[in-house]
């Protein structure tokens, strides 16, 4: 279990971080980082499970994590004095609000469902955020056929032939994507279940055949690794 808190009072931080590692038993990798800036700059590079998130930091916002990670495949929990912001809180799709000053006890009830949802989902996704102009569009994973790397953001190419320009890039998608999604190629993340077939040139040349009749690359580094991937989907 890895978990991030952003708090930038220290003695609450520790005091988070000591709860915290007693409910896990110690079995669980605990980061505490004290600014909005580098908190997003770590998710943007770490996976994690369970974010521990104040919503004042140096005067800062912290929703404005919330708002950044609009792909974030970890459950939020906030803790905060400010409980007015509470509604705006859940809004966001934070999995509690433990308001400041907390016990031991509220903490837990907190992590303790933290720990039984992601049982009961795997942490899986089943949507991709997109922001649109005053919006956000969700974009349910099944209606994806792959996803192309377009500089520092992503293209997601739907089922219906339109497509959907996402503000991260492939490396990010591919940590919080769940199985079934594959990075075939530097450029390439594809849906498994549209996969048809590999196709094989001369010169060691590798492709891969959608159910649309598109073919696209598959990297000769990533080639095994795939095919084992596809043969075991479709055994």
């Amino acid at each position: 279990m890895r978990i991030l808190i952003i708090e930038d009072e220290a003695r609450i931080a520790r005091r988070i971080e000591r709860m915290t590692n007693d409910f896990f038993e110690g079995n669980a990798t605990i980061s505490i980082i004290d600014s909005l800036k580098k908190g997003i700059e770590f998710l943007e590079k770490e996976k994690i499970n369970i974010l521990l998130l104040d919503l004042n930091l140096n005067g800062r916002d912290g929703f404005e994590v919330l708002s950044t990670m609009t792909s974030r495949s970890f459950q939020t929990i906030v803790v905060s004095a400010n409980t007015e912001n509470a509604l705006r809180a859940f809004e966001l799709g934070v999995l509690d609000f433990v308001p400041k000053p907390f016990d031991r006890e509220r903490l837990f009830l907190a992590l303790n469902r933290a720990v039984t949802l992601k049982k009961e989902s795997n942490n899986s996704i089943r949507y991709l955020s997109v922001r649109k102009t005053g919006s956000i569009k969700l974009i349910d994973l099944d209606l994806m056929g792959y996803i192309q790397g377009a500089g520092i953001y992503s293209e997601i190419h739907l089922l219906d032939g339109t497509k959907e320009l996402h503000d991260k890039g492939l490396d990010a998608l591919e940590k919080i994507l769940p199985s079934g999604f594959e990075r075939i190629h530097k450029s390439y993340i594809i849906n498994i279940v549209q996969a048809d077939r590999i196709l094989v040139s001369s010169g060691s040349r590798y492709n891969l055949q959608l159910k649309n009749g598109e073919v696209l690359p598959i990297g000769r580094s990533r080639y095994k690794d795939f095919k084992q991937q596809f043969e075991k989907h479709f055994e």
